[in-house]
């Protein structure tokens, strides 16, 4: 079976195009989370690293692209947020410090590189221990790339660092 959520009729005679499957679905499935709140906890996570290593400037344009697009079709209150609240962080303080911090890039003790991107994703991110870390952020980083611009992809990708570049450059 192909990445398509539980939540699809198997039985149906035409496959949803992965456009038309909502945002945390497509990471649930992908990422092969338990539930679609491991799929918004783990994705904000992936975010808060990612926005870490960008400039405001550059998250803002990221955010400006998500603007409006829901995260989930949803009649839970949890789950209806936009893509883009993801992007800027449920917690006020963590989503106030990214915005006046410098990139963690280049010399120092807090460069993230590869390694230190994927263990905070696996560690803040609380994934099972079933649930291989880079095939869920390949999953977070597939579906946030169906909602951006070609630019904006190429902009994500001259920020991060070699491994995780190519994990993006997969998904």
């Amino acid at each position: 079976m192909t990445n398509t959520p539980k939540s699809v009729d198997e039985n149906q005679s035409s496959p949803i195009a992965s456009k038309d499957i909502p945002f945390l679905e497509k990471v649930k499935a992908k990422g092969n989370l338990e539930d679609i709140y491991d799929a918004r906890d783990f994705t904000e996570i992936v975010f808060r690293v990612m926005r870490d290593l960008m400039t405001t400037e550059a998250a803002d344009r990221v955010a400006e692209e998500l603007e409006g697009k829901p995260a989930e079709i949803s009649d839970d209150k949890a789950l209806q947020n936009d893509i883009v609240e993801l992007w800027k962080d449920t917690n006020p303080i963590v989503g106030f410090l990214s915005r006046v911090r410098p990139p963690w890039q280049g010399p120092g003790i807090f460069k993230i590189d590869s390694d230190r991107f994927l263990f905070r994703v696996a560690n803040e991110g609380g994934l099972p221990p079933n649930v291989d870390r880079e095939q869920a952020v390949k999953a977070v980083f597939s579906a946030t790339k169906d909602e951006l611009s070609q630019e904006r992809i190429q902009e994500i990708a001259s920020w991060l660092p070699d491994k995780v570049r190519q994990l993006w450059e997969e998904a």
